[in-house]
Formats: structure tokens, C-alpha cells, sequence
């Protein structure tokens, strides 16, 4: 059974996802995608998912930045966009969101990345979100 967090963390991820490949703002696809999925959503679900997708849309620079630091050899660009929409997503949370325990982004964000990436997403989003774990909360990784 999927949790209504985890929910709530996939809508927030295509709704990211959506937006790296649209251009459209990650609001406006959110809002999209609560329409189509409407009355299925809970309000916690819609809740939590528009908090995440707020705190990227808010902080997407600072983000990026800090991914791209830790992720050495590879740029942004050059990952997929899969990836590169999970990665954001969770670095949000990591970085904006303390009330959520590390190892409960970590874990969420590679059940994602291996719902929708490719056979490697998993571990290529566990590596990074990892390092970037220790960076942002070093005393509690």
C-alpha cells in the first residue's frame, strides 16, 4: 500500500517532472495534475505535495547549485530528466523540510526514481541524494 506521503511525493515529482520538460512552471503542472486527479487526492496528500513543490519553486536555484556541486561528474543537463526531477524534489525536502527524517527522503526518493527511471535510477539517486544528506544535516546523517 502506498503511504499518503508517498503519494503526495509522486504527484510532486511529475508535476517537477513535467515542468523540467515543459518549461511551464512546477506550480502550474502541480495544479494540472490535482485536476485530473481530483477527488482522488486527500487534502493531506494535496497539501504536502503542494509544500514540496512550493519549497522547489521557491529554491530551485540554490538547489540546482548544490546538486550540481555534489554531483561532480555530472551536470544537470546530462542527467535524465527523470533523475534530475527526483534528485530536486528530495534535495527540497532535504534541505527545507528537517521535520522529515533523512533516511524517509532517501528511501522515498529511490522508490521513485525506480518507479519511473531507468534500471539504474535507484542507485544513481541514492549516491547522490547520500552525499548531499551529509552536506545538508551533517549532524544528523
Amino acid at each position: 500500500m502506498t503511504t499518503r506521503r508517498r503519494q503526495a511525493r509522486e504527484i510532486a515529482f511529475r508535476a517537477a517532472y513535467q515542468a523540467d520538460v515543459t518549461g511551464d512552471p512546477v506550480e502550474r503542472c502541480l495544479e494540472e495534475i490535482l485536476e485530473d486527479l481530483e477527488p482522488q487526492a486527500e487534502p493531506d496528500v494535496r497539501e504536502f505535495a503542494g509544500s514540496l513543490v512550493r519549497t522547489l519553486a521557491t529554491h530551485q536555484p540554490e538547489i540546482d547549485q548544490v546538486v550540481s556541486r555534489i554531483a561532480k561528474n555530472w551536470s544537470l543537463s546530462r542527467m535524465a530528466a527523470t533523475d534530475r526531477s527526483v534528485i530536486r524534489l528530495a534535495a527540497a525536502e532535504l534541505l527545507y523540510h528537517a521535520d522529515v527524517p533523512i533516511r524517509v527522503t532517501l528511501d522515498e526518493a529511490i522508490e521513485i526514481a525506480k518507479k519511473y527511471g531507468m534500471e539504474t535510477s535507484g542507485a544513481f539517486v541514492n549516491g547522490i541524494l547520500d552525499r548531499l544528506a551529509h552536506d545538508a544535516r551533517p549532524s544528523t546523517g
